[in-house]
């Protein structure tokens, strides 16, 4: 199977039916074919080959959904860029994937003196925005205008369909390797559960796009020859209004945005009962948050994911008649598509109802690291995706997610690994030690809190360490609470007992993570 393989059967079927919904624009599947045509044909012209990485930077749009149908049309692999990485980061994985060809928006025009000086391996930056094209750029919409357009060339299978940077424990990004066929695997799995997407879906994009999350979204509703409804962030107000006004049926959310939802004054003023699935995932539901959930979106079945970028992304799936008492914290139970078991330190699968790490099996499971081979080998063995996540299984396969494996926090949905953090704070000129754990909060599930030691003689306020950090890292891996401490607990090797500062704030809890 191919990413455009739903597109050319939607425009066989209904050409005439809406595909997108982005602001004041309405496009039908006909129509996006013959664009994505012509934009993969201008791709081929600015020299871009097979294989060749192509990049997004933007914010959502209708022209994103084009973006991730055009570069494959042209044979070439995506790499949708996380919008919330500094420059630095955003550089970094160029480099690391060679990339040929950005696209970038409006939001982000103005990064690209910063990005071209320290990358020159650019052959050419699109301009997809809607404000004027910037100097050195070529305009997206006058690149179709003026390209014929091409025949697909129908590069899936096995071939590498994208590159999905995710954070590393070693405080740089890694290049997520995912074929055409891992991530129909995902997809289709998560189809056949029964619990998500529908034919003559209408679909919202309100979390980001580039997020692996929404691609799946994305896949499933391109698959089914749906609506896709576009807002360019999530934002209550606009979410509500684009729920309600364009009879969303489908669509996927993180907890802090439902909690957002819920919580916000004008919840009353939108009718949502049209929404028939809720998707979320990143970190379970708190009861109250469920209750009220419930009541905002009368029509909705709730539906839990979890999984991780390597896996394409779901594992597991907790089901709207699941989320009762005694199965909230639960991640659901192994989707179709997944083999799923609890493995000891030696990879052997563990009795039921005892704590080991999760590991997954199956076609969604990643092609590998890009370049990285040693850290391919450590997470993918005998076809098991060594997750890092601690969890035990119940009888029923139920499986429960209790600990961290990789010191990663998971916060609003997004993963901070805590290595690049802590690399980042310990660069400032008054830090002697620091080490940074995710505490709970009962807005984003975990914040970053770092714990510092400062320099003799040196002090520094929290503010100040979040702004040094900020120019490093991106702004929501930033430790959002800081405590300076005269030191840190070590054990007898000198390692950093992390586990302790956990307890202040977790207490006996037997779990720690949200």
């Amino acid at each position: 199977m191919y990413l455009t393989q739903g597109l050319h059967r939607a425009v066989q079927q209904h050409p005439d039916a809406i595909m997108t919904i982005y602001a004041d624009r309405t496009r039908t599947f006909g129509e996006v074919a013959d664009r994505v045509a012509r934009l993969a044909g201008a791709l081929r012209s600015l020299g871009v080959t097979a294989g060749d990485r192509v990049a997004m930077l933007s914010l959502n749009s209708d022209r994103y959904s084009e973006y991730l149908l055009a570069v494959p049309w042209a044979d070439a692999v995506l790499n949708p860029v996380n919008i919330r990485w500094s420059p630095a980061e955003i550089i970094y994985s160029f480099v690391d994937s060679g990339t040929t060809v950005l696209f970038v928006d409006d939001a982000f025009a103005p990064m690209l003196p910063t990005i071209r000086q320290e990358y020159p391996g650019l052959i050419a930056v699109i301009h997809c925005g809607d404000g004027p094209t910037p100097d050195g750029t070529l305009s997206y919409e006058q690149l179709i205008a003026d390209t014929a357009p091409i025949e697909d060339a129908r590069r899936g299978g096995d071939a590498l369909a994208g590159l999905f940077y995710t954070g590393g424990t070693t405080g740089f990004p890694k290049g997520v390797m995912l074929s055409h066929d891992n991530l129909f695997a995902s997809a289709l799995g998560s189809i056949a559960s029964g619990y998500l997407f529908k034919p003559n879906g209408r679909y919202l994009h309100a979390a980001p796009m580039f997020h692996l999350a929404d691609l799946a979204g994305w896949l499933a509703e391109v698959m089914l020859g749906g609506t896709h409804i576009i807002i360019a962030a999530f934002e209550p107000v606009a979410t509500m209004k684009a729920l309600a006004t364009h009879q969303v049926t489908d669509v996927l959310l993180v907890p802090v945005m439902i909690q957002m939802l819920v919580d916000h004054p004008a919840a009353t003023d939108y009718d949502l009962s049209g929404v028939e699935r809720i998707l979320y995932g990143a970190s379970p539901i708190a009861q109250a948050v469920l209750e009220r959930a419930m009541k905002l979106f009368p029509g909705a079945g709730l539906t839990q994911a979890y999984g991780m970028t390597e896996v394409a992304p779901v594992a597991t799936l907790l089901g709207p008649a699941e989320h009762v008492a005694g199965l909230l914290r639960s991640a659901g139970r192994a989707a179709p598509h997944a083999d799923l078991r609890i493995v000891d330190a030696e990879g052997i699968e563990v009795p039921r109802g005892t704590v080991g790490e999760i590991a997954v099996r199956g076609d969604h499971v990643m092609l590998g690291y890009w370049n990285k081979p040693e850290e391919t080998a450590a997470a993918v063995r005998d076809g098991w995706m060594h997750t890092g996540d601690g969890g035990y299984m119940d009888d029923r396969g139920y499986v429960f997610v209790v600990d961290r494996i990789k010191d990663m926090i998971v916060s609003g949905g997004e993963n901070v690994y805590s290595a690049e953090v802590e690399n980042a704070v310990a660069a400032h000129p008054s830090v002697a030690a620091c080490a940074v754990i995710g505490v709970p909060d009962p807005e984003w599930g975990e914040r970053v809190h770092a714990v510092i030691v400062c320099l003799p003689d040196r002090t520094v306020t929290a503010a100040e360490i979040r702004e040094h950090a900020k120019t490093l890292i991106a702004g929501y891996k930033a430790p959002r609470t800081i405590e300076i401490v005269d030191a840190l607990p070590v054990s007898g090797a000198g390692k950093i007992l992390k586990r302790e500062l956990r307890k202040r704030y977790w207490g006996d809890s037997d779990r720690q993570v949200h």
